[in-house]
């Protein structure tokens, strides 16, 4: 099973960006979504962009990835 987040372009710079996620930025390849501009949501799956996402799917994505953290938290 493969695990993609979404996480938001903040700057391009040739084949990579800087995406951040919670207040973490990283830089990750965006040779596979070419088309991705800074502001986009972008699947992340090991340093690879995988492809672009709404920003309604990425907030509902986070938001549960949010709740799943915190129920774990309450139940240990």
């Amino acid at each position: 099973m493969c695990l993609a987040i979404p996480v938001r372009v903040v700057s391009i710079e040739g084949d990579e960006a800087e995406a951040e996620i919670g207040g973490v930025k990283r830089r990750v390849s965006i040779v596979l979504t070419p088309e991705v501009r800074v502001g986009d949501y972008v699947l992340l799956h090991t340093g690879y962009a995988i492809g672009v996402v709404d920003e309604a799917e990425a907030e509902e994505t986070l938001n549960l990835l949010e709740e799943i953290a915190r129920l774990s938290e309450v139940h240990r």
